[in-house]
């Protein structure tokens, strides 16, 4: 059992994107740089270190991206990073499976054709309609009717092993809390 508190990562973002998306944002600082050290005007010193601080935060949001997973387990919840802020948590009982699906990848078309891609599908119970739809970023997911649908193009590769060892996590988590709670009812049950 893990200690209480940690956050166990299931499924991380798409730290290849992520990290090529970083190259244009210190390609921006360079040039503020650039603009700021050689510039004699101090309206193009300006815009220097104005490149630089949008250089900086770009950067800094990337790297919040690059840690953040999209989906973890914490304390009995499945969190689901799809939108920003806080994690969408999902109680573990709801959470039944994970399956691959595929879907738009939401990536410009190519010769007027839209690309698909890979998706991880969570399929959460029916007895719970309250988690059945939710607000997520639509780049990242689509959230509807119960399948939580996590678009392949921003997570790490989907393959089959990391689906596999998804639901073996699931299935153990769940004996686990099956356990806990017959032994508190036996428990419960002797002491009166």
């Amino acid at each position: 059992m893990e200690p209480k508190g940690q956050t166990e990562v299931w499924l991380r973002s798409n730290r290849r994107v992520l990290a090529m998306s970083m190259v244009p944002a210190a390609a921006i600082i360079g040039v503020g740089f650039l603009l700021q050290n050689g510039a004699t005007a101090w309206w193009i010193r300006a815009a220097g270190w104005l490149l630089i601080v949008l250089g900086v935060v770009l950067i800094i949001g990337l790297v919040s991206q690059w840690r953040r997973p999209r989906v973890a387990y914490r304390d009995g919840e499945v969190l689901f990073y799809l939108r920003a802020g806080r994690p969408i948590a999902v109680p573990m009982q709801v959470v039944e499976s994970f399956f691959a699906g595929q879907g738009p990848s939401h990536l410009p078309a190519v010769a007027g054709k839209e690309r698909e891609t890979v998706n991880l599908v969570a399929r959460l119970s029916q007895k719970a309609p309250e988690w059945a739809h939710m607000e997520v970023k639509d780049a990242l997911a689509r959230w509807c009717d119960g399948y939580v649908s996590i678009r392949g193009t921003w997570c790490e590769p989907l393959s089959g092993e990391l689906i596999r060892r998804l639901n073996h996590r699931l299935r153990e988590i769940h004996l686990e809390q099956k356990m806990r709670e017959e032994s508190e009812a036996a428990s419960s049950g002797s002491a009166t």
